[in-house]
């Protein structure tokens, strides 16, 4: 992953999570469907989340699953910082600071692996090597849930999404500081498009894998791995 990602996201680790929901402008329901698709038979599912940041959609799954085992993984050890404190005592959270794209996960190690807005930071040749090892990652029955950015189909549709986003984080009463940050932290984004992104997942092994949700440039993917896999 780009190292400049960790740089900039170190240096809003202290400020991230109050700023995501003047960022996101479908916040709620972005984070909704990713919570509600992250399913599991287990009472005590394994759940991985990938680039988790501050644990900001990890503690989102703890409240869903209770007696959820999550790990996080962030490169940024900063963001990381922020989690171990939203998780302190919680003898079921585990954190590794490492770049997921080139993590070795166990086989069949997690039930559920999640990630928002972390992806689409890899190149398009890591995403689809990455959609891979997730598969294997995950124990027949388990789901793979991806919230993320995507790209338009066409230029005109991109610079829509990037207009639409600016006039709404315009008004959502953040800092023209913190808005500027976002902006320059974006610069290093590498977005996929939708079709592009479910071939992928596809590809990777997953049988089902869709889109259930998106607004603008922000979408959720879903994919689960057959309870009969070997």
């Amino acid at each position: 992953m780009n190292p400049n990602v960790k740089k900039q996201f170190d240096a809003a680790a202290s400020q991230y999570d109050e700023q995501r929901r003047g960022l996101i402008p479908c916040f709620d329901e972005f984070y909704g469907m990713a919570v509600a698709l992250a399913e599991s038979a287990e009472a005590a599912p394994r759940v991985l989340d990938l680039g988790a940041g501050t644990g900001l959609l990890a503690a989102m799954m703890r409240s869903k699953l209770p007696e959820a085992r999550l790990s996080l993984i962030d490169m940024s050890e900063s963001m990381l910082d922020v989690a171990r404190e939203r998780f302190a005592g919680d003898p079921n959270a585990q954190f590794i600071v490492a770049d997921y794209s080139g993590y070795a996960f166990a086989p069949g190690s997690y039930d559920i692996v999640v990630s928002s807005l972390s992806i689409h930071h890899l190149t398009h040749a890591s995403k689809r090597e990455l959609f891979k090892k997730l598969y294997q990652a995950l124990a027949p029955g388990g789901v793979f849930v991806n919230a993320d950015q995507v790209a338009g189909t066409t230029p005109a549709a991109d610079a829509y999404y990037r207009k639409r986003w600016l006039a709404e984080i315009a008004a959502s009463g953040l800092p023209q500081s913190a808005i500027d940050a976002s902006v320059e932290r974006r610069g290093v984004d590498i977005n996929a498009k939708l079709g592009d992104q479910i071939a992928w997942m596809t590809e990777a092994g997953f049988p089902d894998a869709e889109c259930m949700y998106k607004y603008l440039d922000f979408a959720v993917f879903c994919g689960s791995k057959p309870a009969a896999a070997s």
